[in-house]
């Protein structure tokens, strides 16, 4: 539109110019010492045109000419940084093809020329990192902090990742602390630094902000909750009076989760309080049926289990056919004496789904009951069973010891 405009206006002085010097007819007069020029009008307005354009080139040819230094200058900039682009270009080429020595290299060439002070030291701070100098890294991670002061998240999320990928998860975790203002990114970082470094009660504090960032799936934030608090109960497990102050902690909600109840049932157990195990188990089979627990269930068992006993047997109601806990009805049985019982729930339990356990607990029962013969064939259908599932795991390979 500019331009446009600049074309009109200049018609129009073509045309105007002329209409006045024939319309508008006039002179101009110098007057010089012993000179008198007359000019007309129309050829002294020329002339003082030509004079503005002559003076106009002069004068920005003269500023050309002064300014000719530092537009060297400048064009040498210029193709210095674009010379620093294309070798930055070449070291992150070379670091995605996993040429980490050659990425390295060109990343410092990057950095002499000034390009990218912070994604230079970055580059070559991974790539150094892959070829495990972690003197090097380390190095260029404190050159970001003198020559990229400004770039102090990506310094502090590039230490920790690496720091922690190096397992130093407490130095990782001091890199993170000093993030103000922490990303999605950052928050990943620290839950794996708090679980490498087993800092459970850390992990449980960071649930709820992740799960309020939407950083990760609920269910995987369940998962990852529940396996911070068994861990805890693990460590518990010493301590009568710490482990119950936990356990009542917890909602109820997550004390009849079949993990964390069993964590809990093998540290009070552990501590000779069968009761609160027995309770804990029966609670979280009643929430949610898990055979996995029964073992647990057998263990510790008082001298009179007829209760135990009559709760298996209300379970084989509602779960039919369940080997695992026909095998621990079986159990029961025999703590109770009830041999005849007891034989019939561990053969209910190989005729559903042979197993070891099974066949070693019915040896045992047969041993009692005075049949060491059967006992005996027990103990080899068990040791068969056995060496054949060893054989599928292993391809039927066998190690051959010198």
């Amino acid at each position: 539109m500019r331009a446009l405009l600049w074309v009109i206006g200049l018609f129009a002085l073509a045309v105007a110019l002329p209409v006045a010097a024939r319309y508008f007819p006039g002179y101009v007069l110098l007057v010089l010492p012993a000179h008198r020029v007359e000019l007309s009008l129309s050829f002294a307005a020329l002339l003082v045109a030509v004079a503005l354009v002559l003076a106009y080139i002069l004068l920005r040819a003269l500023s050309l000419t002064l300014s000719m230094p530092a537009r060297a200058k400048e064009f040498r900039r210029q193709q210095r940084r674009l010379q620093g682009q294309r070798i930055f270009q070449q070291a992150l080429t070379a670091f995605f093809e996993r040429r980490y020595g050659r990425a390295e290299r060109a990343a410092r060439e990057a950095l002499d020329t000034g390009e990218s002070p912070a994604l230079c030291l970055v580059v070559a701070a991974r790539a150094a990192h892959e070829q495990k100098h972690f003197q090097a890294r380390d190095e260029y991670l404190q050159q970001m902090e003198e020559r990229a002061a400004h770039a102090t998240s990506l310094r502090l999320m590039t230490q920790a990742e690496l720091l922690l990928e190096d397992r130093r998860y407490h130095d990782a975790l001091q890199a993170l602390a000093r993030l103000q203002d922490k990303p999605a990114a950052a928050l990943r970082l620290e839950l794996r630094a708090q679980q490498q470094a087993k800092n459970w009660d850390q992990v449980l504090a960071l649930v709820p902000l992740l799960d309020k960032r939407k950083v990760l799936e609920p269910s995987l934030l369940e998962q990852v909750r529940r396996y911070a608090h068994t861990e805890n109960l693990k460590r518990k497990a010493n301590d009568s009076k710490s482990l119950q102050e936990y356990w009542e902690r917890l909602p109820a909600e997550q004390k009849r989760e079949n993990r964390v109840a069993a964590a809990a049932a093998r540290g009070f157990i552990a501590l000779g309080h069968c009761t609160e195990a027995h309770a804990i188990i029966e609670q979280s089979l009643d929430a949610e049926w898990d055979p996995a627990l029964l073992q647990l269930y057998v263990d510790c068992l008082p001298r009179d289990a007829r209760r135990h006993l009559e709760r298996a047997e209300g379970w084989l109601k509602q779960h039919p056919g369940d080997p695992l806990l026909l095998l621990a009805l079986g159990e029961l049985c025999m703590h109770q004496e009830l041999w005849g019982k007891a034989r019939s729930y561990l053969e209910a339990s190989l005729a559903v789904d042979p197993s070891h356990s099974a066949y070693v607990r019915l040896g045992r029962l047969l041993e009692r009951i005075g049949k060491p013969e059967e006992a005996s064939q027990a103990y080899r259908r068990g040791l068969d069973l056995t060496l054949s599932h060893l054989k599928i795991s292993t391809g039927g390979r066998r190690r051959v010891l010198l």
